[in-house]
């Protein structure tokens, strides 16, 4: 088969471990090379496999899902235990821009693209099970489940469902977490650049979507005023609060929660 890019680098059967492939493209939405971990389960898969993608926080790769959350093999228990059907997850890099890219076209580079368009390309030539028929998700935490909740909403011919755990809801809050200015970000409208605008933009054509946050997290208050703002626009959503923080235990245990959901639609 014949690629759509320029350059496809995947690693050998032989010495992949633990369900995971890794995939490097080049494209010109980056400028360059980009990097996507994939698991994919140790079952048999059918056609039309459910495609789950799943964005990194600032700071992170396309490693660290796997690598500090142990997501693969949170997975791989679930479909064995048959909690879940199988389900492949690609866990993309945000393009490695400064201390995070927030997943916004930017700085000459078109980080959203890369993730609504490249990565799932990719992942069909790679996993032959995932096809134009399959079902796209997108989650993601912190940074990730900003780009997650608002590529979600923003593009709902491409996904079936969408979820965020401790999300950034608008751009002003990636201040919190990175060096870079909040210049570098700004889109041409603001309200590309919030959660919510784009929600309900769309509003009548989204798919179902969900989202939670700790309750000593950071951002909790960001995302209290999110789900207020979704109920008094009247727009159906699943929003949860969790003991917990904005670290890495937290989105161990709840991205089972974007499994699961993920799983009913």
């Amino acid at each position: 088969m014949t690629s759509k890019f320029r350059t496809i680098e995947i690693s050998n059967k032989e010495f992949e471990s633990d369900n995971l492939r890794f995939i490097t493209i080049k494209t010109p939405n980056l400028k360059g090379r980009g990097d996507i971990c994939v698991y994919i389960p140790s079952v048999r898969l059918a056609p039309n496999t459910p495609l789950v993608i799943l964005l990194h926080g600032v700071y992170g790769s396309a490693w660290i899902w796997s690598q500090k959350a142990g997501v693969h093999r949170t997975a791989e228990r679930m479909i064995t235990e048959k909690e879940i059907q199988p389900m492949v997850i690609a866990m993309p890099s945000d393009g490695l821009w400064g201390d995070g890219s927030a997943y916004l076209p930017h700085s000459s580079y078109n980080f959203e693209k890369w993730i609504a368009e490249d990565v799932i390309t990719a992942v069909k030539e790679v996993v032959e099970e995932i096809t134009d028929d399959s079902k796209i998700f997108i989650g993601g935490l912190s940074m990730g489940g900003y780009g997650a909740l608002r590529l979600g909403a923003k593009y709902p011919n491409v996904f079936s469902g969408f979820s965020g755990h401790s999300s950034i809801t608008d751009l002003p809050q990636m201040s919190l977490f990175v060096e870079e200015e909040l210049e570098n970000y700004k889109q041409e409208s603001a309200k590309e650049e919030s959660v919510f605008e784009i929600i309900k933009k769309n509003k009548d054509h989204i798919a179902p979507f969900r989202f939670d946050c700790g309750k000593n997290d950071e951002l909790i208050e960001h995302n209290r005023k999110l789900h207020q703002e979704l109920v008094d626009e009247n727009i159906i959503h699943v929003y949860e609060e969790f003991s917990g923080k904005h670290e890495w235990p937290y989105w161990e245990e709840h991205v089972k929660d974007s499994l699961l959901f993920f799983d009913t639609l």
